[in-house]
């Protein structure tokens, strides 16, 4: 891990701040010395606030009830820009965050997004749960945020059509697709000659319906669960990009909470991590056949054809120059040679 190590930065905010001085709500009269209020985008059914909630029952039980967490989920709070705002202020305590997203204010924290760099889910995890993980971590925690040591997951990434199936780079040119608002996907959906279109999610099947855009990409699960297989006919399994969630904590609030509160609460949500990550590569393996069964057409893909038109076309180097060699050197020795 570079820079101060995670020991002496929850000593250096410690000695820093008060207690007092963020979003940790002390109230008198109730059983719980802290409440904090922990917010995500999911929907409260989804794997991650089923095993949210059991973290939260357990580290109140395991704590006497000196902490309690609050579970605030699908986007309660507000989108993930303002959530995130709210957990840097300290008005939330904890937030789990795609690094794609938390590239706005870390900018490295998306290099786990690098398209078709990841092979399977051993190599993403190995990665993540490594010395990639570790140094952004560290990354992180120089932004003032806590990084827990586990991620989510959210699944791999596949596109979508309503005209055609794409089974190799050739059939993304002067396709409409629709991406999230992200440099790294507008950069590599460009190189392979298609129009990505930034549209926000909540726009996006009206987007589909009308036809304004072709298609979009989207893990199995957020396919199925926002009906996509109503306005979309094909789906090709590209695995172009893996997507995590951090857990983030507000680096004064962690700091602030007694070591043994810290062991219980990052054991707690470290391990529900572990097991939402076995839900959803399960359910994702599961809803192929139930898309099939609603009239979508899977064809699979050659991701060694796709990576070799991003590396033809400069789309690998030009993130390694944005990224910078060290950060770069630590993907490639989890991945291999990309650049």
């Amino acid at each position: 891990m570079t820079g101060m190590t995670r020991r002496v930065f929850l000593r250096s905010a410690r000695a820093a701040t008060g207690v007092s001085a963020f979003g940790i709500l002390t109230r008198r009269g109730d059983a719980a010395e802290f409440t904090w209020r922990y917010a995500n985008n999911m929907v409260p059914t989804h794997s991650m606030n089923v095993y949210l909630e059991q973290a939260a029952e357990g580290i109140r039980r395991e704590s006497g009830g000196r902490m309690e967490i609050q579970i605030f989920p699908n986007n309660q709070l507000g989108g993930d820009t303002d959530m995130l705002s709210q957990l840097r202020t300290g008005v939330i305590q904890v937030f789990n965050l795609s690094g794609l997203i938390l590239a706005t204010i870390v900018p490295v924290a998306s290099i786990s997004g690098i398209g078709f760099a990841f092979k399977d889910y051993d190599q993403v995890w190995s990665a993540m749960d490594g010395s990639l993980g570790a140094y952004l971590r560290s990354a992180i925690e120089k932004s003032g945020l806590f990084a827990f040591d586990k991620m989510w997951d959210n699944g791999y990434r596949q596109v979508t059509s309503s005209t055609h199936p794409i089974n190799t780079p050739e059939d993304l040119k002067g396709f409409k697709i629709r991406v999230p608002v992200s440099p790294l996907w507008t950069s590599m959906f460009r190189r392979f000659g298609a129009t990505p279109m930034t549209i926000n999610f909540s726009e996006v099947y009206n987007a589909l319906k009308t036809k304004f855009v072709d298609g979009q990409e989207n893990p199995l699960s957020l396919i199925e669960a926002n009906k996509f297989y109503e306005v979309q006919k094909y789906v090709s399994i590209t695995n172009h990009m893996w997507d995590g969630f951090w857990t983030l904590a507000n680096g004064r609030a962690w700091a602030a909470l007694p070591s043994v509160l810290q062991d219980i609460v990052a054991t707690n949500i470290n391990e529900a991590a572990l097991k939402e990550r076995q839900d959803i590569r399960k359910l994702n393996e599961s809803l192929r056949d139930n898309l099939a069964q609603k009239g979508m057409v899977f064809n699979a893909t050659d991701p060694e054809k796709f990576r070799g038109a991003l590396r033809a076309g400069g789309f690998y180097t030009e993130w390694k120059e944005k990224y910078g060699p060290e950060a770069w050197a630590v993907f490639e020795k989890q991945v291999g040679a990309l650049a």
